[in-house]
């Protein structure tokens, strides 16, 4: 009786991760679509981030997803892959930072504070229902982290965009874009350390 209940608690909490899961893919989804055209079309390398770590985030909730129902093992192997994407993500931005010092441009900051408004009520959304789970394994955990760091990236959308339009310059944009890479590292390598410790903790098949 004990094991049947142990079981369905278990298929329960299963059931709640992935219903989470589906809604918070969903909203990073449609956050991409029109958050990477925004970004191009304002030529701002912060919102161009943004969108990015959106799909980062996406891929992330679908992978989280797919490992709902599966071992240990397999979730702190799939966060370790979700670790791997952060830091591509961050590397992306990277190179567009380098690319805007040798091509200067000034953003259009009434579309990056818009979009980032946007943005930030849908992650705003997604952390709320994730923060409940954010305990309870190694891949909800993993992707509350990225949630988090939607917060911070799309706040610090809005103020380069509040700097642009005061300064009329183009480097606030670049400012918060390397500030946001620094973010990514550093979730990356949290995602990965928390990872492999689990891994260690898994007793040999």
């Amino acid at each position: 009786m004990a094991i049947c209940e142990d079981d369905c608690a278990i298929d329960a909490l299963r059931e709640r991760q992935s219903s989470t899961l589906k809604i918070v893919l969903v909203v990073n989804v449609v956050m991409f679509a029109a958050g990477i055209g925004a970004g191009i079309y304002a030529g701002s390398s912060a919102l161009l981030s943004d969108s990015l770590d959106n799909l980062g985030d996406a891929i992330t909730y679908g992978l989280s997803l797919y490992v709902v129902h599966r071992s240990l093992r397999a979730k702190a192997q799939v966060a370790l892959f979700k670790g791997s994407l952060i830091l591509l993500a961050a590397l992306i931005v990277l190179g567009q930072v380098i690319y805007r010092l040798f091509v200067p441009t000034v953003p259009v900051f009434e579309i990056m504070g818009v979009v980032s408004l946007i943005t930030l009520a849908g992650n705003s959304l997604c952390l709320v229902l994730l923060t409940r789970h954010r305990t309870e394994d190694v891949n909800m955990s993993s992707v509350w982290e990225c949630s988090r760091n939607d917060i911070a990236s799309n706040i610090s959308v809005f103020v380069a965009a509040g700097a642009v339009w005061l300064t009329g310059s183009g480097w606030p944009d670049i400012i918060i874009a390397l500030a946001l890479v620094c973010l990514l590292l550093r979730s990356g390598f949290n995602v990965f350390s928390h990872a492999t410790r689990e891994l260690g903790n898994i007793p040999a098949e």
